[in-house]
């Protein structure tokens, strides 16, 4: 026993005489202090951003009419008085969620209003109490390579965080309805199942989008919808149980306009939006827009595709007459559609 010990403690003073000779182990350089400082200070940022939002982050179970359990997705407490913001895939429709707390309370909520378009939805805790709440941050004040920490239930697993950056701001996604939504914050910033609809926050500690997505194929790229816009939708969804949004009544998808013509018009964009449908009796129909016509533009602005068609048609055009010019059989032609409001 002894001279085991022995040959330990022998072992144990070479490896540290060694060390003290190596050059390599002697005391820190500036650069290596400066670093540890660095890591550090950013730990220390981190872990600040999620003491502060953390109690505002819930898990949501989603009950269908019959009781059954219908999913789960994350959220986050936006006032004191119960709001909390989510993803419109995370309630599916839904009208009740039992919303946990990060100290284990399960409290009843109602889904106040969703919105597939832009993915969000609101869900109001019905119990009265003074909850902690995060605070919506100016999206457009973003800048990429800002930290981004992401708070959420991924699989379960209550209250896990995820750091990195904002890789970049300004991207469009597919909603689930097809729909783009625009101003989408791409982070690389990990997100797994149970995540959606909880904060991707700043490091000021302001919730800057609501996480929604994945590319599946690939590592380190997610997306967030941005705060700007769930301010928006939330209150519109408050004001009126969903977003209000201007009605044409037309499907269209994306063409190339024929070089010869675009020349003669002298166009400014190389593809336009293809009417594929017409609905009867809706504000295009009346207007005269047919089948096959080509929306060059509306109100003055070049229309390159659909999704500049989609993105025309906000609250503020409800009521109002707009115009289209169209390209039909090689002549351009100006209609005039009154928008009304488009039912769900």
């Amino acid at each position: 026993m002894d001279a085991h010990f022995h040959q330990t403690e022998a072992a144990v003073s070479f490896v540290l005489n060694e060390k003290e000779a190596d050059p390599d182990h002697r005391d820190a350089s500036p650069t290596q202090a400066r670093d540890d400082f660095l890591l550090d200070a950013y730990s220390s940022r981190v872990t600040g951003i999620v003491e502060a939002v953390a109690p505002s982050v819930v898990r949501l179970d989603i009950r269908r009419g019959d009781g059954r359990k219908a999913g789960s997705g994350s959220g986050v407490i936006i006032s004191p008085d119960g709001l909390v913001l989510t993803n419109s895939h995370v309630v599916q429709g839904a009208k009740r969620a039992d919303v946990t707390t990060l100290d284990g309370r399960t409290l009843s909520g109602r889904v106040l209003g969703d919105d597939p378009d832009t993915d969000l939805a609101l869900v109001r805790i019905d119990e009265s109490a003074t909850l902690p709440a995060a605070r919506l941050g100016d999206s457009k004040a973003l800048r990429p390579g800002e930290i981004a920490v992401a708070i959420g239930n991924p699989l379960g697993f209550d209250a896990s965080v995820t750091a990195g950056v904002i890789s970049a701001l300004g991207r469009s996604l597919r909603s689930t309805n097809g729909r783009l939504i625009d101003d989408v914050i791409q982070t690389d910033a990990s997100l797994n199942p149970g995540n959606s609809g909880g904060p991707l926050v700043s490091s000021r500690g302001e919730v800057i989008g609501i996480n929604t997505a994945i590319i599946a194929s690939a590592q380190g790229i997610c997306f967030a919808v941005a705060s700007n816009t769930a301010s928006f939708v939330l209150g519109e969804l408050i004001a009126h149980g969903r977003v209000r949004r201007a009605y044409l009544g037309i499907g269209a998808g994306t063409i190339a306009l024929p070089r010869k013509i675009a020349l003669r018009l002298s166009l400014t964009q190389a593809t336009g939006a293809v009417v594929s449908l017409v609905e009867p009796k809706s504000p295009a129909d009346h207007a005269g827009i047919l089948t096959g016509d080509i929306v060059l533009a509306a109100d003055g602005a070049p229309v390159s595709g659909a999704d500049d068609l989609v993105r025309l048609l906000d609250a503020g055009k409800i009521g109002r007459t707009i115009a289209l010019d169209v390209l039909r059989r090689s002549d351009r032609r100006r209609f005039w559609a009154a928008l009304n409001e488009r039912k769900r």
